[in-house]
């Protein structure tokens, strides 16, 4: 599979979120979307990441923005991270690894010298055509809504 790139069409994909309510990119077509992929539900970076989209959710509505979050956790999973922190946004599930490998995200991961496989945790934001306009590598998860927004200033 291709390595994605900024101006690259965003690849369309299908799943089903938290409430397992169907959901795909073409749903969004006309829109701008945020689209974050992070590692696992209710860990400590996925979750400062998740609550910095949540406390900043109103201002990303306000300039049009869309907010998706995938990870490979299953549908239940999603349901209890969403309730635990009120997430607004839709989590979708992606146990099959598909949405990841469509985006190049699955591959080899090192924690405290242990090496495993998982998702990168990286966001694309997509703009109304469904084109990749900025791609962000290793987001910073306690600013990543800051991180956005200047990316989107920078489009």
């Amino acid at each position: 599979m291709a390595v994605l790139k900024e101006g690259s069409k965003a690849p369309i994909f299908k799943g089903v979120d938290q409430n397992g309510k169907p959901i795909s990119l073409a749903d969004y077509k006309g829109k701008k979307v945020i689209l974050y992929f992070y590692p696992k539900d209710d860990t400590p970076t996925c979750t400062i990441q998740a609550c910095n989209l949540r406390d900043n959710y109103s201002a990303l509505l306000k300039k049009g923005y869309q907010v998706i979050g995938i990870s490979t956790d299953d549908v239940k999973s999603h349901k209890k991270f969403e309730e635990k922190f009120k997430l607004p946004f839709p989590l979708v599930a992606d146990e099959d690894k598909k949405i990841v490998d469509k985006y190049n995200l699955w591959g080899e991961k090192k924690l405290m010298g242990r090496t495993y496989m998982g998702t990168t945790r990286t966001t694309f934001l997509i703009d109304e055509t469904g084109k990749i306009v900025k791609i962000i590598d290793k987001p910073e998860s306690k600013n990543h809504t800051e991180e956005i927004l200047a990316a989107w200033k920078s489009v």
